[in-house]
């Protein structure tokens, strides 16, 4: 199983936008696999596709993941353009990670509705899909994106529980990113995953990814502590009991994902240092 780092983008305690590229730039050295970040709208974060963009920039070989981006915030096209050229610039090193989303507030600032949202993201995906094929979308004649480095489609991961996650899996995606939860958690979807990709005939084997947070280091439990109980909110406490805080409680939570055959599990960074991607790597590569 590989080792992906997620990039301290959302922590309200990263006053320096700058240590992210360092960061990324050591974690691209260590031998961490992806770069993630995570994202809403109505939060103070960075946003992902600009983070990643630098982080391409510091980068030579490691993979570039939004872990989830909320695409139903987003104008389509834009959006389908932004991730081209990511793609791109990064030499194919970028997945799209895409969510619905389930909270209002990130509607609201954006002005769009939050009840269609779903239906709203399947027109989206096809018409990003129609754009990354080269071919004209409404209001040109011309196409409007890079093409994608495999020539067909920039690859994307969803994330989510509900059935409709699964039908744009099988039909879009390169496979399932888990945004939290347990490996058991993780284990049930991968079945359902499985499922529908064998039933609908595709070849090969879908992806599966996991998310889990960490802060490595007792003088760095406060820091950490308060990023995620404010990106989290109400769901804040339940987060943080389940951060990894010990070297020890990281190669557990290895095994337990490896033994569930997860293809790879992104360890975010809550308190933003590049000594603890250090002291991560440390433990777990």
């Amino acid at each position: 199983m590989k080792i992906g780092l997620g990039l301290p983008n959302a922590d309200k305690s990263l006053a320096d936008g700058r240590l992210m590229v360092d960061i990324a730039h050591r974690a691209d050295v260590l031998g961490f696999s992806t770069l993630a970040t995570i994202g809403r709208v109505a939060y103070p974060n960075y946003e992902e596709l600009v983070t990643l963009a630098a982080a391409a920039g510091a980068t030579e070989r490691i993979g570039l993941f939004t872990d989830i981006l909320l695409a139903a915030t987003r104008e389509p096209v834009l959006l389908a353009k932004q991730a081209a050229s990511l793609d791109q610039v990064s030499g194919g090193r970028f997945v799209l990670g895409i969510g619905v989303g389930g909270r209002p507030d990130d509607f609201a600032v954006t002005g769009t509705d939050f009840k269609t949202r779903g239906r709203r993201l399947d027109a989206a995906l096809e018409l990003m899909h129609s754009a990354w094929r080269g071919e004209p979308v409404p209001g040109t004649k011309h196409p409007v994106t890079p093409r994608p480095v495999n020539g067909v489609a920039v690859p994307i991961m969803f994330g989510g529980g509900a059935e409709p996650v699964i039908k744009r899996i099988v039909k879009y995606a390169i496979g399932y990113t888990h945004g939290g939860g347990t490996p058991e958690s993780l284990k049930a979807m991968m079945d359902r995953v499985n499922s529908a990709w064998k039933q609908a005939g595709r070849g090969g084997k879908p992806e599966f990814r996991a998310l889990a947070y960490f802060a490595l280091g007792e003088e760095a439990h406060t820091e950490a502590e308060s990023n995620v109980m404010g990106y989290y909110g109400e769901y804040g406490p339940r987060v943080w009991q389940g951060t990894i805080k010990t070297a020890d409680e990281a190669r557990s939570r290895v095994k337990a994902y490896e033994a569930i055959g997860c293809d790879e599990l992104i360890l975010f960074m809550s308190a933003p240092a590049v000594e603890q991607a250090e002291r991560l790597a440390e433990a777990v590569l």
